[in-house]
């Protein structure tokens, strides 16, 4: 799976959150190794994630504290980062429209 971008993870470590560095890099090695051909399958394989409406996924990372939420494009294996984030800061977003 192609992630787009990891300069998202890079900058969002970047903001004072140098203790994500390492769940965000382990997460990128791990979408960018994957390649899902379904919703289904991604959720058969990472199971903490949450299977969204139009295409988004929401991954919990680093025990919960940070969230993901990404774009999938299953036919091209593209994964797009909308939002990277604390547990709070997601509370304050639309999954679904992001």
């Amino acid at each position: 799976m192609r992630v787009i971008a990891k300069r998202t993870l890079r900058e969002f470590w970047m903001q004072g959150y140098a203790d994500a560095v390492t769940p965000l890099t382990e997460w990128y090695n791990m979408v960018s190794k994957a390649s899902w051909a379904t919703p289904q399958e991604l959720k058969a394989n990472v199971r903490t994630a949450s299977i969204l409406k139009g295409g988004r996924v929401v991954f919990n990372v680093g025990g919960n504290k940070y969230r993901i939420i990404v774009a999938v494009r299953y036919t091209q294996q593209v994964a797009w980062i909308r939002f990277v984030g604390t547990q709070e800061q997601y509370d304050q977003v639309d999954a679904e429209t992001l």
